[in-house]
This record gives C-alpha cells, structure tokens and sequence, in this order.
C-alpha cells in the first residue's frame, strides 16, 4: 500500500513540475505571445512549439493539407486601419517583454545562457579585429580587381574559374541576362572607379581613369539595358568626375594632370545615346534597350519593369545639373510621373511590369523586390539630392502603401503578438497576397528605412535576412517563407545585405552589424573565392560556381564591407555629406546640385497632375530624411536601441538557424 502512494505521489509531483514549468516559461495562455509563433521566420526547426507538422502536411506543412499547422499570420491580409498610425508615433520597444530566461525555454537554448549569446554577439568588437576585417575585405577587393586586370581588361567581366574576359554574347543577342549588362565597354572597371578612391588607392585610380579615357568607346553596336547602362556606367563616370575635381580632396590626391572633364564628356556621350528610349513613346516610360550605335531596335519590346523606367532620375538628374542642360532630368522625371499616375487609386500601388504604349499593367505584383526595389530608393534619393519637393511627396505616399498592404505581422518588431513583420508581394490592385517568397533583393529596404529614421523597423526586416544568410552562408535568389526553402538557388555575389548591414551600423553604432559583417566576409571567402576572383553560386546549398564574377561585386559588395570596418575612412570623418546611388556610386551631396534653373519649366509640365483633385495620394507621414554618412557620428539612442534588446531579438534568428 505504501508503496502505490509513493508512486501516487511522484505522478503528482511530476505533473506538478510540468504545470509550474507551462506557466514561469511562457507556455501558458496567460503569456499569449510564441502560442501564436509557430513558423517563426518560417525556418523549418520551429514549425510548431506545440504541434509539429505531421507527414501528411507535406514538407511545407502548407495551410489547408490535412494535418497542417495553422501558418504564419503573413499569409493573413492586414487589418484595415493597423498600420495608419505606425510610421506617426513608432513604439520604444520595451526592454522587459521578452526576458532572457522567456527566450531561453520558449526557442530551446540547450544549456547555452543569455551572458554567451552576449559574449558572441553584442559585445566590444576589438580593434585589432577590425582592422583584420578592414583589410580582409580590402584584399578581397584587390583580389578581384587584379584577376580582372589581368585576365579580362578591357572587356566587361571576369569569369573567375577559368581566368578570362567575358563581353556581350554576340553568337545569342536573346541572351539578356549577358547582354542587358555587357556592353563591350570595360564595364568592371569602369564600375569600381570610385572603389579605389574610397579605398584611397590614388595610384591605381589615377590609372584607371587615364584607361578609362584612352580605352573606352560607346560607339559601339551593342544594346543594352538603359537601366543597367545607368546605374552602372553612367553613374560611376560621374561620381568618379566628382571625385576628381572636389576641392577638398577627402580620399587624398585624386586629381588627375591635365584633366578636362573627360568623363563628365563621356557621361554625356553615353547618355546622348541612351534618350532615344525615351522617344516614339506615348506614355513617356522608355524602352527597356538601345542600341548604342543605331538606338532602339526595331523589333524592341514593349513592356518595361517599373524599376528599370522608374529609376533613372539620380544619374540622369546629376548630368543635367553638371551641364545645365535639362534634357536628361527632363526624360527621367516625366518616366517617374508617368509611372506615378499609372498606381492604383484604390491601394496607392504600383505593379512590376508595364506596357510603354497602352499605359497597362503586365505584371500586377507590388513588392519590394525585382522590378520595383529601386523605384522607391530614387523618390527618397532624388530628394536627398535635388531637394524637389514632390520626390519627397511621392516617397511618403508610397511608403504610407506600402505599409498599409505590403506589411504583414505585428506592428511591433520587439514585441506583441504574432510573427515579426515581413513585406510579402501582393495585387497592386487588391492589396491580396500573390505568392509566398521574397526575392534577395528586398534585402535593401532596411537600409532605406535607415535613411528615413526608421531604424526601428530596419532592424527587425534586417534580421530575417541575416537569418537566412546564416542557414546558407549566401541569400538565395529566392527564399519562400512559407515553404521554408529556397526557391530559385543561386547567388551572383549581390551586396543589398551587406548595404543594410553598413547603414544600420551608421545609424546604431551596434557592433552586432560587424559581426554579421564578419559573417558575411568569412562565408564569401569560404564558398566563393577561386583561383582568379570570386563565383556566383549557382547552389546555395551545395556550394556549386558558375564561372561569373559581376561589376556590382567591386563596386558594392567590397565596398560596402570595406566601410563598414573603416571607422576612419573620409566617408565617416570628413564631414562632406554623402550618398550612395543604387550601384553603390558615392555622390556628395552640396547646394550645387540643388541649384535648377529649369524648375519652373518642371512644375509647369505634369502640374496639372501634381495638384489635381484625380490624384489618389494618401497623407504623408512625416519624415525626418538622414544621409548614410551625414549622421555617422552621432550618438545613437541607447534607449531605444540599446545592446541587450536587439541580441535578445538576434538571439531569437540564431536559434531558427540552428545555432544554438
């Protein structure tokens, strides 16, 4: 008898232990919180806290299959009116919602304490460290530069594995992907000019501007994407100018003997052979291509992504201030207007790919990503730059949209229920949900949100996709959050991440940002380098090359890096006020290119669609606009940005990627 009243009471005790542990850790309906969290950033490991998948809901564990979990509330439209207030009166996350002890139980920190995690994130990055990393990302930087020189110059690429140029595919003009970008004109290195400068390799910048000027022609027949010609080409001609003849000379002695605004000239000449896009075009968006030598072909394409139009008007609008010529600023903004008038009265939303005739939507997918991601980038950048009013209007309409349907999870980053907020694709129309993924390129908006003050915001997206960079020592092309894979595998060395990461380090002065640097430097080194540069993974997961090492890579990605771990660098010191483009070309911003004579002529042309009464424009929230560099130096606010609050949040991304 005494012996069933023993194990009687060891049963009681268990259970009661059990019922003591479901309410401290969090797991009971008091707490309410990782109750309604089962995808998390929609990682495999935590797909259920209370109910995993069973078989029969198939490797997604997708709504609706029987057995499923009930999924992420991204997948939920917003609710109507939630996010009318957000950007006004952002939230200080409080420090005390989610304790350490919470966070350990609720995401299984398996004998690892709050204190390691600290040690490994959030606390002091030495010195000598950065400086290795500084030098790491200098030489790799290096690395890929003198690989081109050697083996590729002066075509437009360097194919990395086999150690020799890469120019336009003439044997298949359908190949875009080639032929969009290579133009047979040195594109690498016309693409890091302004690298070497940051770099403060005078020497070599010297020299590469003099080849520059002796060896590259755009008389050339070769078409290719306006888009791509801009921001590439176009853009680093005019910073690396600008450069060259700033009076203050911040990167040490850039000048160049007898220098006569060659490439200010050869910026010109390329642009000249670049307007025709813009003619025999009834809505005023521009042909996606031309042909350098003979302008647009004949049997041109119609449609047109929104970004590609749409985001011409920072290099086209720094020429024609240079010049004082409008033509070029002229074409850009009337593509930017018509874009602009063409977004859904209902949602504010633009699609991603348009007819340049008709003025109709082809892709009606609104997103923050492919086709669109630069769009958004160029109102608030254009303003930055030129001070025109209605850039900034546009940007804060669209930015209010873009909140109102594209975000999707809790209005908090740090705290309340449901899952961490996320930007999905959704009917510009409708505001619906289209699909489940989110593309690598999206991975640039926290560092927009950073230009804006919402830094708060930026650092919670930042974290998804530093999340899925930890899973794959890469981000893949495109990541479906639903069904918790990559959908389309390969990386080609893109720099968005590293961009976010340098920026929201401005802004907080939080050395988890260099860590994460760290992170990305070591795992590029680690997967990508080859015998002459660094190769695009055509697999994420299992680390397969093609033989293609991108301009963007010098001019962004190395750069972005180097920056981040050159707290010294004129960028940070010299107190000029700086901006990058979207290809990472440094541009000064000064009263000079504020300065239009033709602003009247602007605001006469399309005024009518500016201030008319048809006009759908949501009220503008108000915007503190901060520059990269401008506000590197200030003090963060260690209250609402303090150490210990974003490593517990980053805590919670390491454990989804099976760190701890």
């Amino acid at each position: 008898m005494q012996w069933r009243a023993l194990v009687l009471g060891l049963v009681l005790l268990r259970l009661g232990l059990h019922a003591v542990l479901w309410l401290v850790f969090g797991l009971g309906p008091s707490m309410g919180f990782y109750q309604h969290f089962p995808l998390s950033f929609g990682f495999q490991r935590l797909r259920g806290l209370d109910s995993p998948a069973s078989p029969a809901s198939g490797p997604a564990g997708r709504p609706g299959m029987p057995g499923a979990p009930s999924g992420p509330s991204w997948l939920q439209p917003p609710v109507p009116g939630a996010a009318a207030g957000r950007r006004q009166a952002p939230r200080r996350a409080r420090p005390g919602v989610c304790g350490p002890a919470h966070w350990g139980y609720v995401l299984g920190g398996r004998g690892r304490g709050h204190d390691e995690y600290e040690k490994r994130y959030s606390g002091a990055f030495p010195p000598q460290l950065r400086a290795q990393m500084r030098d790491l990302a200098r030489g790799m930087f290096v690395f890929g530069y003198d690989n081109y020189m050697a083996h590729a110059f002066p075509q437009d690429e360097l194919n990395p594995i086999h150690c020799r140029g890469r120019g336009p595919d003439r044997g298949d003009p359908s190949n875009l992907n080639i032929n969009d970008v290579l133009g047979n004109y040195s594109l690498t290195l016309v693409d890091a000019l302004d690298t070497l400068a940051i770099m403060g390799n005078s020497s070599e910048f010297q020299k590469a501007v003099k080849l520059v000027i002796n060896t590259v022609s755009f008389d050339r027949d070769s078409t290719v994407q306006v888009f791509e010609a801009t921001i590439r080409v176009l853009g680093s001609l005019l910073s690396a100018h600008r450069i060259i003849t700033d009076s203050k000379q911040p990167f040490g002695d850039m000048t160049i003997k007898d220098y006569d605004n060659e490439l200010l000239h050869m910026a010109h000449d390329l642009a000249v052979r670049l307007l025709p896009a813009f003619e025999n075009t009834k809505t005023g968006i521009p042909y996606p291509r031309v042909n350098l030598k003979t302008g647009v072909p004949p049997d041109s394409n119609n449609e047109t992504c929104t970004a590609g139009a749409g985001s011409l008007l920072v290099e086209f609008g720094i020429l024609s201030r240079l010049l004082g010529d409008s033509t070029f600023e002229w074409v850009a903004r009337r593509a930017v207007k018509a874009l602009w008038n063409l977004r859904s009265n209902d949602t504010g939303l633009l699609g991603n790919v348009v007819n340049i005739q008709t003025g109709h939507w082809v892709g009606k997918q609104s997103g923050l990503g492919a086709g669109l991601d630069s769009f958004y980038e160029y109102l608030l950048k254009s303003y930055i730059l030129f001070g025109e009013k209605e850039d900034l209007e546009m940007f804060n309409a669209a930015y209010q949209s873009i909140q109102n349907y594209l975000r999707r999870g809790r209005e908090a980053c740090n705290e309340g229920e449901g899952d961490p907020p996320l930007y999905v694709n959704v009917n510009m129309f409708s505001g619906q949900l289209m699909n489940t993924w989110i593309d690598s390129l999206q991975a640039f908006f926290p560092g927009l949100q950073v230009l804006i003050g919402d830094v708060e915001d930026a650092i919670c997206l930042h974290a998804f996709y530093y999340a899925i960079w930890k899973r794959y020592g890469a981000l893949p092309e495109r990541y479906n959050w639903q069904l918790q894979a990559p959908d389309v595998l390969f990386y080609p060395l893109r720099p968005e991440l590293v961009e976010s990461t340098y920026l929201l380090y401005q802004a907080t002065k939080n050395p988890f940002y260099l860590h994460v640097g760290m992170d990305i430097l070591q795992s590029l080194e680690k997967y990508t380098k080859v015998k002459c540069g660094y190769a695009t993974l055509h697999h994420v997961i299992d680390k397969s090359k093609e033989d293609r090492m991108e301009s963007f890579f010098l001019s962004e990605t190395c750069k972005y890096l180097y920056l981040l771990f050159d707290e010294e660098n004129p960028v940070h010191k010299s107190g000029t006020r700086y901006m990058f483009t979207t290809e990472g070309h440094i541009v000064s911003v000064d009263k000079h290119l504020r300065e239009s004579p033709w602003k009247e002529f602007f605001s006469e042309v399309g005024g009518q669609d500016q201030e008319g009464e048809s006009m759908h424009r949501p009220k503008a929230h108000e915007l503190k606009v901060i520059n990269s560099s401008s506000n590197c130096n200030r003090v963060p606010d260690e209250r609402r940005y303090s150490l210990p609050l974003k490593s517990i949040y980053m805590r919670q991304i390491d454990q989804m990627v099976g760190l701890i």
